[in-house]
């Protein structure tokens, strides 16, 4: 599901692709790419938009409402 897609791209996207030289450098380049991943990739299970533009569009429609 959708825990094993994340974990998946996670892995495949960054885990696999640096050598981490320590617990800081892996903090700061895990969390650039989760930063990438929920505000400027587009997911296609919200419409090809990022997730954090489809959690301001929720909450406009919300406030709409």
């Amino acid at each position: 599901g959708i825990c094993e897609s994340f974990n998946g791209r996670f892995r495949d996207e960054c885990l696999n692709e640096v050598w981490f030289r320590s617990i800081d450098e892996a903090r700061i380049i895990t969390e650039e790419w989760r930063q990438d991943y929920n505000t400027v990739r587009p997911h296609g299970s919200l419409g090809r938009i990022a997730p954090s533009q489809f959690a301001q569009h929720f909450r406009e429609q919300k406030l709409s409402a």
